[in-house]
């Protein structure tokens, strides 16, 4: 299996960095490589399935494309389904799924149609092995098979993935909105954190939530691969061969960053909430890099720089759509870091009165300025208004979508005084 059609799913507006990163990992060239709307498209080899799958941080799954046809009907998507040799895939005795997504397409019942692909897919193998079929498992299913419908052609994929590649198989502790690792890999992607050839800089989430920007980013500092520590639904193929995913898996613990005992940390996280903090540090712990970073409990409003010298700050706050403002902006009268403690459910803003976001993010502003000079600033959020709110003004902007919500990474370069210079573009 040299010669395979993968397409790599991504969110939107994060194509521009998953293709570096699929160039990196399979060391193609570039024209087999081909950035599409909501992925990546690419000729690769069995190899390659098996390295995108435990080293990409950005992509969502790893399909491989096994028909491509016309279609104008339900019983056209059977007969393309009914063409595909899955028994080179997988047996009758394992159980399937088929999910469908489209684009335009004329058909009124999209459930319809992956009823209609998943009849043709059971009826070849009862016919070829002896009316033996393999069942349907909507929960926890051996195979996934996708199907994407255009306004006049079907692609069929078998995924090579099983959960999501965001499940990097280290979260099991989190808080209310947890940000996908998906996305934060994309926000340090966005900022060119890890690009330089020197030195890296000194990062810190004054956010941090249950940790995932730090840990995420402490394991790309100590190159650990992020499905090191998970199953794949390849490995329940027909084509798997333990001996090669083994060496694959060898190949990438050789390459990780042992950090001497006693070496000061990288990566700096904190949080109103301590629960948060003890969530974050157990997730670091499985995470394999609780000696790369630090986190503390403490209000970004108050938390002083973890370090001396500059350095890169990259935070999802809370807003309105996800979770509310906790900590001194609150206007608590314990203060944010006693009160969250205390109260683990108004750590979300879920009960009590709703502070003013604006607030939260003039006096954050004039912290950082204060107190983070020389730094860099990278804040994720939905509010377009936002550098006007903090009364800076942004050298950058990033498109970047947090499930269902379109947000913009902004960068901002901090600077000592009342209002930054009006430097940059947006």
């Amino acid at each position: 299996m040299n010669d395979l059609n993968l397409f790599l799913p991504c969110a939107a507006g994060v194509e521009d960095y998953l293709e570096p990163e699929v160039l990196r990992i399979t060391g193609l060239d570039r024209q087999r490589v081909r950035r599409q709307r909501g992925g990546v498209a690419l000729e690769a080899g069995w190899r390659d399935v098996l390295r995108l799958n435990l080293h990409s941080r950005l992509a969502q799954r790893v399909l491989v494309l096994l028909s491509h046809t016309p279609y104008r009907a339900e019983d056209d998507l059977y007969e393309a389904a009914s063409a595909v040799a899955w028994e080179a895939w997988f047996t009758p005795r394992q159980t399937i799924k088929v999910e469908i997504t489209a684009q335009h397409s004329p058909l009124q019942s999209l459930n319809f149609a992956a009823l209609r692909i998943k009849d043709a897919v059971c009826d070849r193998f009862r016919a070829r092995a002896g009316g033996v079929r393999p069942d349907v498992d909507t929960q926890r299913p051996d195979v996934r098979l996708f199907a994407h419908l255009s306004p006049d052609t079907c692609s069929m994929y078998i995924d090579t993935s099983g959960e999501p590649l965001f499940k990097r198989g280290w979260r099991d502790d989190t808080g209310d909105a947890p940000l996908k690792e998906t996305l934060a890999a994309a926000m340090l992607a966005a900022s060119g954190w890890a690009d330089g050839p020197g030195p890296l800089l000194p990062l810190y989430d004054p956010c941090c939530g249950s940790g995932t920007i730090a840990i995420e980013a402490a394991q790309i500092a100590c190159r650990i691969a992020p499905g090191s520590r998970r199953r794949f639904a390849f490995e329940r193929t027909l084509p798997f061969q333990r001996a090669l995913w083994d060496a694959i898996k060898k190949e990438a613990l050789e390459a990780e960053l042992v950090r001497p005992e006693g070496s000061k940390p990288w990566v700096f996280g904190s949080d109103v909430a301590f629960r948060m903090v003890d969530f974050a540090q157990r997730n670091a712990q499985r995470a394999g890099v609780a000696g790369a970073l630090e986190f503390r409990g403490g209000d970004a409003l108050q938390r002083l720089p973890p370090c001396d010298g500059p350095g890169v700050m990259l935070v999802n706050p809370p807003y309105g759509e996800r979770i509310g403002v906790a900590g001194v902006a609150a206007g608590r009268s314990r203060g944010g870091r006693q009160r969250a403690w205390m109260d683990p459910d108004l750590e979300a803003g879920t009960t009590g009165a709703q502070p003013d976001e604006g607030e939260f993010f003039t006096r954050l502003s004039a912290h950082w300025k204060k107190h983070y000079a020389g730094w860099t600033a990278w804040v994720l959020t939905p509010d377009l208004k936002l550098p006007g709110r903090m009364r800076l003004k942004e050298s950058r902007r990033v498109p970047m979508w947090n499930g269902p919500i379109e947000c913009r990474l902004f960068r901002f370069e901090l600077v000592q005084g009342p209002v930054q210079a009006r430097t940059g573009t947006p």
